[in-house]
């Protein structure tokens, strides 16, 4: 009985092994007829070259993005980052970066900046610090990252100043958008209607004759507006006959004789009707833009960064707009000075800083980048020899379609005439006096004795 129990028991598991053995031989036959099929063949080659490389692969591709933190005042620096950084991590996807930016009201940032370098937390990785505010973050230990590395390979293929600016004790600091060449904005068809050649003015004699003539021509309108709150007007003035607003030791020096033959050449303009003071006081308030695109005003004298404000503001002056060099006072003199700007620099926070540094160098000192940074904010870029190149000569975008003249043929024929201009740490203050009261004495204050005046002011600034 037990006998064939066992028997029984070892025929069923038997019979369990071959049935395993038929099935295990079902599977393999089945594998092997699918490999027949060519499609499926190369399925499954292809698959596997792709596993015998993908830990590889995937190392690049799946690479993190590291976080850029950063920090600006102006919305259109922004727009313009981004897109470099997509473009550095599409060139560079072992090296991914993800673009983090938060834009703060001017003096809001910038004192959020100054706080959180001082304490040495909060602080962004990458950060934009406008001219007149710079020499404050260059006080006592600075808390920048030095960029001679990317800089001085350049120098011979940038116009120099627009870094010195952002420099001390020879190590650079900061890298700007533009030169911000001073330039004159004539509108042709008033000029044409006044019977103003605005062509041939080279003086600022000349200017002031052609003003009178246009009054006459054209007495409800004005030959030229003057900003009460800002120094771009009158900062070249000053500069092209070898003066500035700080002395040569960097202090402040807003009585010199440069400074009071300007302002006292725009206040006779004033007085004859001429000229008058930009509606709210500056050339970027939406009084001014309404005023201008009106057709009331034939000229006004602003930095080459100035031309997405027409374009963007007053699209009534499309095609009537000529961007020429500046009068000067005596022929000869250096026509146009850089003016403003932004720094772009690197926080000694930052948690990547040779990252940082490489796509800074790419954003903004590279060809591409220089092209962008016309293309996208219409700005007049520091690398120079963009600005002879077919793709920006020949380039149809908002800004040559707006002006009758080509912007890049007006910047190549001031290019050696470019003048730069004193940074040291009595600026800021320099600028405030000048913005918040100088200019509004000399310009609306009655019977004002502007050597006086500007001696008092001088007398002032604390720095």
């Amino acid at each position: 009985m037990k006998k064939g129990l066992l028997k029984m028991k070892k025929m069923k598991v038997l019979s369990l092994l071959v049935a395993a053995i038929m099935l295990i031989s079902l599977l393999t036959a089945c594998g092997k007829s699918s490999q027949t099929d060519s499609p499926a063949k190369e399925s499954t080659t292809k698959s596997s070259a792709e596993s015998s490389t993908k830990p590889e692969e995937d190392s690049s591709k799946a690479a993190q993005p590291v976080n850029i933190e950063f920090w600006t005042f102006q919305d259109l620096h922004v727009a313009f980052y981004e897109d470099m950084a997509e473009k550095w991590s599409q060139e560079n996807p072992d090296q991914p970066i993800k673009f983090n930016p938060t834009v703060y009201p001017f003096d809001d940032m910038h004192n959020k900046l100054l706080i959180a370098l001082q304490s040495g937390v909060g602080a962004p990785d990458l950060v934009d610090i406008e001219l007149g505010k710079y020499a404050n973050f260059l006080k006592g230990d600075i808390q920048l990252v030095t960029l001679n590395d990317i800089v001085e390979p350049e120098l011979d293929n940038i116009v120099k100043a627009r870094v010195d600016i952002y420099s001390k004790d020879g190590n650079y600091y900061g890298i700007c958008f533009h030169v911000g060449a001073a330039v004159i904005y004539y509108n042709t068809e008033l000029c044409e209607q006044a019977g103003v050649d605005w062509k041939s003015i080279k003086t600022w004699d000349e200017y002031y004759e052609a003003g009178k003539k246009f009054k006459a021509a054209l007495p409800d309108k004005y030959w030229v507006s003057l900003e009460s709150g800002d120094v771009w007007h009158m900062w070249p003035m000053i500069s092209s006959q070898g003066g500035d607003m700080l002395d040569k030791d960097g202090k402040p020096s807003i009585n010199s004789p440069q400074m009071i033959k300007a302002l006292e050449f725009n206040r006779r303009m004033l007085d004859e009707g001429i000229a008058v003071v930009a509606p709210g006081n500056y050339h970027h308030s939406e009084e001014f833009y309404a005023m201008m695109n009106s057709g009331a005003i034939a000229s006004i004298s602003m930095p080459m960064w100035y031309m997405d404000r027409f374009t963007d503001h007053m699209p009534d002056l499309s095609q009537k707009i000529a961007i020429a060099p500046l009068p000067v006072w005596e022929v000869g003199q250096p026509r146009s000075v850089g003016m403003g700007g932004t720094g772009t620099s690197i926080t000694k926070q930052c948690k990547n800083p040779d990252l940082v540094k490489k796509f800074l160098s790419y954003a903004k000192l590279s060809k591409e980048g220089n092209i962008e940074i016309w293309n996208k904010l219409g700005f007049d870029p520091i690398r120079t020899e963009v600005w002879s190149m077919p793709e920006m000569m020949n380039s149809k975008n908002k800004f040559t379609e707006y002006y009758v003249t080509n912007p890049f043929e007006v910047l190549s024929s001031i290019k050696d005439e470019i003048l730069s201009v004193n940074v040291s740490e009595a600026l800021p203050a320099t600028l405030d006096a000048m913005k918040n009261s100088v200019l509004t004495r000399a310009y609306t204050e009655k019977n004002v004795d502007i050597p006086s005046m500007l001696a008092e002011e001088q007398d002032k600034i604390k720095y």
